[in-house]
């Protein structure tokens, strides 16, 4: 065994710990070694069932099999149960008399709606305990999980959300900053500085409704920034825009730009400009999208490099 294969294996076995480490932590922590599942007389199983029931008016056994991924007896058990209880009943399908179709009864609706109310108050009192910033982490990181996955109704489809700027926001920025343009571009920590001296000065000198800072998360994550600060009584900023490698291809750095013009707009401001460096080519084109236009371009020697700076400006009115 080659010490690849060794180190692969036990990084394996490391993530098949930390797996069952969750799953165990999980199922005391949502309340599923209860007797009843969220409180109620309904096992995991049964309640599993009677969602999928409550999606549609009739589903057919085979449909229902499939959705929950488990064995035809083990589901025949528990709609018999469920039946014998007045909340389910089975039927032939109308278009084959071979296949059987399953609904909730009204007693089956009446009861899955207080198990549903039981569910949502046990996931607020997991939640109780989180500010907001952690509720997101949270279910990004639940929606990470599902993806990886392969959860079906994720559709691969990330949570996208734009917000203000919260505490510890802007040394991310820097943190962000410095990290990637180091990886990407070679810049040395005198780039790193600038931008800590821009996130400084923004904090001090804020002017609310005049300038802002826009945080984009993927599933709860923070992966991209941009800033919008005052040059003049008429002229607004574009700064600091970013988005993490991890994110790109999503269209976040439109959103944030777009965000950032139509802040701009709304303040009254009457141009937006901004400072980029002739490198940073993917950024050009959502400027260029934006409308922006290239207004003067100069040689200068920053972060350790030989680099063309650019001036950009778009009028707003």
């Amino acid at each position: 065994m080659t010490a690849a294969t060794i180190s692969l294996t036990l990084t394996t076995v490391s993530a098949v710990d930390d797996v069952r480490a969750f799953n165990r932590f999980y199922t005391r922590a949502a309340g599923l070694l209860r007797g009843g599942l969220h409180r109620t007389d309904w096992s995991l199983a049964e309640a599993r069932v009677m969602f999928e029931l409550a999606q549609r008016p009739a589903t057919e056994v085979s449909d229902l099999r499939r959705a929950l991924d488990v064995d035809a007896g083990h589901l025949s058990r528990v709609l018999a149960r469920l039946e014998r209880a007045g909340v389910v009943e089975r039927e032939p399908s109308p278009g084959d008399r071979r296949r059987q179709t399953a609904r909730l009864t009204d007693a089956g609706r009446e009861a899955f709606a207080e198990l549903d109310r039981a569910a949502a108050e046990e996931a607020g009192e997991l939640l109780s305990g989180l500010d907001d910033r952690a509720r997101r982490e949270l279910a990004g990181a639940m929606g990470t999980i599902r993806t990886l996955l392969g959860d079906p109704s994720r559709d691969g489809r990330p949570a996208i959300v734009l917000r203000d700027a919260e505490p510890g926001d802007l040394g991310w920025i820097v943190e962000l900053h410095g990290r990637v343009y180091a990886a990407e571009y070679g810049w040395d920590a005198t780039f790193e500085a600038l931008v800590a001296r821009i996130c400084a000065d923004f904090a001090e000198q804020r002017r609310p409704g005049r300038d802002a800072v826009w945080i984009a998360e993927v599933d709860g994550r923070r992966s991209g920034c941009v800033m919008c600060v005052r040059q003049d009584d008429r002229t607004a900023k574009l700064r600091l825009l970013l988005v993490d490698p991890a994110a790109r291809g999503l269209g976040l750095g439109t959103r944030l730009v777009d965000e950032c013009v139509r802040f701009a707009g709304r303040a009254g401001y009457e141009e937006l400009v901004l400072w980029t460096n002739d490198v940073l080519t993917a950024a050009r084109r959502i400027y260029e999208r934006a409308g922006f236009e290239l207004a003067a371009s100069e040689p200068h020697h920053s972060f350790g490099h030989d680099l063309v700076g650019q001036t950009w400006r778009l009028q707003l009115r």
